[in-house]
């Protein structure tokens, strides 16, 4: 039978048995990195580049997993093989780790660990939202400024991105769009925001994690002639533009039919968001950027 599973403290085990302590940095500080990656169909969508921004993320933060990057790249192909599940949504943490005397909180002493957590696909905005669309708030809660906290560093300092959250909720939204300090559009709880105006396409620019999903959309938009453009947009970019899509891991892209309770263009997923979502998950189940498990598990084998 299928099941969520961890990988933690070298074992695979049910993500019911998964627990740290309570006492720990990971905890206590949220003095943790993490990546998310996906698998459609069996194919882990890039995986490669997924496991180079999870390095880039841990050295920053001067954390030293106890796994090499290729050790790491197996055992997140062990976990969606052992949990029988086709599409999953992966998610891989470098922690600070414990103390190793409690006596002592020097945070350059913890032994520092690694946890992936492998769970059925999910969609960050609801599923039903990709036929619907999202009502967007663009909130009054701004974005931490890139100054204290590095956006391109994935990380769980979620403050900003959930009072901006509660906020889109107590106006009636479905999600949060934040804004820089300088008024600037950011990102969402999770996700990229694009908008298209007068046949172009657009993302924010600075202070935002540089997605993988958005790095598609670049690849995809290209392709169709769109000439994706990022640069720093504001929030009356968005509310005039003719269609919006968000995009992430978890759910792909995902229309943006209105914004602060107002309806976007015609109120209904555009015609460019449309093309894009059709050829996204039309390559993803071809295999597109994907590694198969059975093939990462292989190259433990042979090795």
């Amino acid at each position: 039978m299928a099941e969520s599973i961890a990988f933690l403290d070298d074992e695979f085990v049910p993500i019911s048995e998964a627990k740290i302590s309570i006492l720990e940095p990971t905890f206590t500080k949220s003095d943790v990195v993490y990546d998310t990656l996906s698998s459609w169909q069996g194919h882990i969508f890039r995986l490669n580049e997924h496991l180079e921004r999870f390095q880039n993320s841990y050295r920053a933060m001067q954390l030293n997993p106890p796994y090499p990057l290729e050790e790491i790249r197996r055992i997140v192909a062990e976990c969606i093989e052992r949990s029988g599940f086709e599409d999953t949504c992966v998610t891989l943490m470098a922690t600070r780790g414990p103390f190793i005397d409690l006596a002592d909180r020097d945070i350059r002493k913890c032994k520092n660990g690694l946890i992936a957590v492998c769970v059925p696909y999910y969609w960050v905005l609801g599923e039903d939202k990709q036929t619907n669309g999202v009502n967007m708030v663009i909130t009054e809660n701004q974005r931490v400024p890139a100054g204290a906290i590095d956006a391109r560093v994935k990380n769980f300092n979620w403050m900003d991105l959930t009072r901006g959250l509660l906020e889109a909720y107590e106006k009636g939204g479905d999600s949060a769009l934040l804004c820089t300090p300088d008024g600037f559009l950011s990102e969402g709880p999770g996700f990229n925001i694009w908008l298209a105006k007068d046949g172009k396409l657009f993302t924010p620019r600075g202070n935002l994690l540089e997605g993988m999903t958005r790095r598609s959309v670049f690849e995809l938009a290209k392709e169709m002639g769109a000439m994706p453009i990022e640069k720093p947009l504001t929030p009356d970019d968005l509310r005039s533009a003719d269609e919006a899509f968000t995009s992430t891991t978890a759910g792909g892209i995902t229309p943006v039919t209105q914004v602060d309770g107002k309806t976007l263009g015609n109120g209904a997923p555009g015609i460019l968001t449309t093309r894009l979502t059709d050829e996204y998950w039309r390559r993803r189940e071809a295999g597109w950027h994907g590694t198969r498990v059975e093939d990462v598990l292989q190259e433990r084998d042979v090795a």
